[in-house]
C-alpha cells in the first residue's frame, strides 16, 4: 500500500515536471503572450500588449525609451492645457514622415496612442497591404488627433480621448502607384479593399484599447477611431 502511494506521488511529480517542462519551453518562444514580460517593439503582438501599453500612460519616459528602441522617428512635443484641464496632454509626440510613409495630417497624438500606430502599421497594416494588394501603404489620411471636445461633440457629455490627443481618426490609405482605399467609400464592399479594411480592423484590436469602424454606428461611417482609454485592463473592437 505504501509502495503503491508511493508509485502516484512520483507518477504526479513527473506529470507536473513535464508540465513544467513543456511550459517553460513555450514561455522561452512566447515572451509576448505572458503578462510579466516587459513590452518589445520588435516582437508579435500577444494577448497581453494592449495591457502593456496601457501601463505606458503614467511612464512618459519609458514610452519615448520603446519609440527610441523601434528606431521611430519622432518629436516631443510642449504640453497642452485647456478648458481648466479638462482637455490637453502632457505625453504628446510627432510621428515625423519619412520618404516611404506618413501620415497626413502630421501624427500628433499621446505617446500610447504613437506606440500602438507603430505596432500597427509594421505588424498589421504594411504586411495586410502587401497580401491584398502586392503593395505597401505610403500615406496614412487621418481626421486628426487632438480636440478639445465632448465624445460626441457639442459643449456636453464625458469628453472624448481625442480632448488628450488619446486617439485618432483613421480615413484611408494611399498604396505605392496612387491608389487610394478609403473607409466611406470601400467599407461596404466585397472585394480586396473591403477585406483589406476589415483585417486591419481585426488586428488594431491587439494594440488599441477601443477600436470602433462604421460597423459600430453611423457616426463612425467614414473612419476607423482608434485610442488607448483606460479600461481596468479590458478593450473593445468593433
Amino acid at each position: 500500500m505504501r509502495f503503491a502511494r508511493l508509485t502516484r506521488a512520483l507518477f504526479l511529480l513527473v506529470i507536473v515536471g513535464a508540465l513544467l517542462l513543456a511550459f517553460y519551453s513555450w514561455a522561452k518562444g512566447h515572451p509576448q503572450d505572458l503578462p510579466w514580460t516587459p513590452l518589445s517593439l520588435g516582437e508579435p503582438v500577444g494577448r497581453f500588449t494592449h495591457l502593456k501599453i496601457a501601463e505606458l500612460r503614467d511612464d512618459f519616459p519609458g514610452c519615448r525609451r520603446l519609440l527610441d528602441d523601434g528606431a521611430e522617428d519622432y518629436a516631443v512635443l510642449p504640453p497642452v492645457r485647456a478648458r481648466d484641464g479638462a482637455c490637453g496632454y502632457d505625453d504628446g509626440v510627432r510621428l515625423e514622415s519619412t520618404a516611404s510613409f506618413g501620415y497626413a495630417p502630421r501624427a500628433e497624438a499621446s505617446c500610447p496612442v504613437a506606440i500602438g500606430l507603430f505596432l500597427w502599421e509594421r505588424q498589421v497594416l504594411q504586411p495586410a497591404a502587401l497580401r491584398h494588394f502586392g503593395r505597401p501603404v505610403v500615406r496614412v489620411d487621418s481626421f486628426g488627433t487632438y480636440a478639445c471636445r465632448p465624445v460626441r461633440g457639442g459643449r456636453e457629455g464625458r469628453w472624448s480621448e481625442h480632448a488628450r490627443a488619446n486617439a485618432i481618426d483613421i480615413a484611408g490609405f494611399r498604396l505605392s502607384g496612387g491608389r487610394r482605399i478609403s473607409i466611406a467609400g470601400d467599407w461596404g464592399g466585397q472585394g480586396a479593399e473591403a477585406r483589406f479594411l476589415r483585417e486591419i480592423r481585426d488586428g488594431a484590436c491587439g494594440m488599441f484599447a477601443t477600436v470602433l469602424s462604421p460597423d459600430y454606428n453611423a457616426a463612425h461611417r467614414d473612419h476607423l477611431h482608434l485610442d488607448q482609454a483606460a479600461r481596468s485592463g479590458w478593450s473593445y473592437c468593433r
